[in-house]
């Protein structure tokens, strides 16, 4: 019999404007390969962008919060697994799971620390340097762990997350996997697809509007970064794409001084194919950054930051160029811009990054491994995490019974 996933998903998966929908894209192509029958839930309206999931063969049902309708859903679906999309989505569904399809194994997607990213940009909001205690004692990262343990198995997309999540907080290693991006891996066939160094001209920087650090990378290429460039390239252009750009970054289109905010892009990889560098000064944030995994997938060489790069490679070197001063931001980019040996260069070092961390085979393979084991011994995998079921009952207790009141309350309205 085919077996059955249900993802409940915090929005419709949108990949042609968010790095969460193409990894939320790349999650189910995989479930797809392993031959499950997915169902995908979510509370959310779908948008324009929202991807057409009845193409993949996946079926789209829309659930209520708060809401008894969803316990007969998912008891009659009987699902083998069920995966979280965000552990603000475990919260108000988990115990629903847990109580109606207990023989489901739960599964967390985090995308990236929420905790990590806000407690990262309260300190740069504030003006203070971040330290890991921030994140540790931050109200978020009790409600983000607790939803670990109350799954059986948490999908971390960044190497340092994973690392601080075991360092620091001693979370069993048997509960967390990582899942970065997947790509095929580059082959020569690839290399010869890359648009050549001579077809190319000018910077670009992408990301949604919606992402505060992504609005803030922009303010810096806008105020810090791109007036250094433009005096070392006085004809230099940059295009600045997004969904959901906000009025004060569509404000910042000046094309006299070579800065074109450009808006959506249908297809992220087309308009990155045309550029030469992608800048990405990001200054807070969490998870790794689909924008610079998508530069290297299109061979296009990248200059950002070090929480930029964090958790997307060890001990390789960057496709680009790493730096947090800003003229130095400049100069390197400038320089890997105009350079065709050192834009050659960053190039390569893409691909093996690619090779070494992102195989679309690899990353599969070993996701498959975990979930089988966790399946043929799922009754054994939760007696060995108590937290977990201490978690779950407290959850049952609490969450449960609030849940049931605001059904109740609404039914008054």
């Amino acid at each position: 019999m085919q077996k059955k996933l249900l993802v409940i998903g915090y929005v419709w998966p949108e990949p042609d404007t968010t790095a969460a929908g193409c990894r939320m894209q790349q999650l189910l192509e995989t479930f797809v390969t392993f031959g499950y029958e997915i169902t995908f839930a979510s509370t959310a309206t779908k948008t324009k962008y929202s991807m057409d999931l009845e193409s993949m063969g996946i079926q789209g049902v829309p659930v209520r919060l708060n809401h008894s309708s969803f316990d007969e859903f998912v008891k009659g679906l009987a699902p083998d697994v069920v995966l979280f999309d965000r552990f603000m989505v475990e919260e108000q569904f988990g115990w629903r799971v847990a109580e109606f399809a207990p023989n489901a194994v739960r599964i967390l997607n985090t995308e990236d620390l929420h905790a990590l990213r806000k407690a990262r940009e309260e300190a740069h909001k504030k003006g203070r340097s971040f330290n890991l205690a921030q994140w540790k004692n931050h109200p978020t990262t009790l409600r983000e762990v607790a939803s670990i343990y109350r799954c059986d198995l948490s999908l971390i997309i960044s190497t340092y997350e994973m690392k601080i999540l075991s360092e620091q907080l001693g979370i069993p290693d048997g509960l967390l996997l990582h899942v970065p991006f997947m790509a095929d891996a580059p082959s020569d066939t690839t290399k010869k697809d890359y648009v050549p160094f001579e077809a190319r001209k000018g910077f670009v920087s992408i990301g949604n509007g919606k992402h505060a650090p992504n609005v803030d990378a922009v303010k810096m290429v806008k105020e810090e970064v791109w007036p250094s460039i433009r005096k070392r390239l006085p004809d230099a252009e940059i295009r600045i794409y997004g969904a959901y750009l906000p009025q004060q970054i569509n404000e910042m289109h000046s094309p006299k001084t070579g800065f074109y905010v450009e808006g959506w892009a249908e297809n992220a990889h087309t308009v990155l194919e045309k550029a030469r560098v992608l800048l990405a000064p990001l200054r807070f944030g969490a998870g790794i950054k689909g924008k610079l995994f998508d530069a290297m997938r299109t061979g296009t060489p990248s200059i950002t930051t070090t929480i930029g790069a964090e958790g997307m490679l060890t001990e390789l070197p960057w496709s680009g160029a790493i730096a947090d001063d800003w003229d130095d931001f400049a100069r390197t980019a400038v320089e890997i811009h105009q350079e065709e040996k050192a834009w050659q260069a960053a190039q390569l070092n893409g691909d093996q990054i690619l090779r070494s961390f992102y195989n679309k085979e690899t990353v599969r393979s070993r996701f498959k491994e975990r979930l089988q084991h966790i399946s043929k011994n799922l009754e054994s995998h939760r007696s060995q995490n108590f937290i977990g079921k201490l978690l779950q009952h407290q959850t049952m207790a609490g969450t449960k019974y609030m849940a049931k009141w605001i059904e109740e309350k609404n039914k008054a309205v």
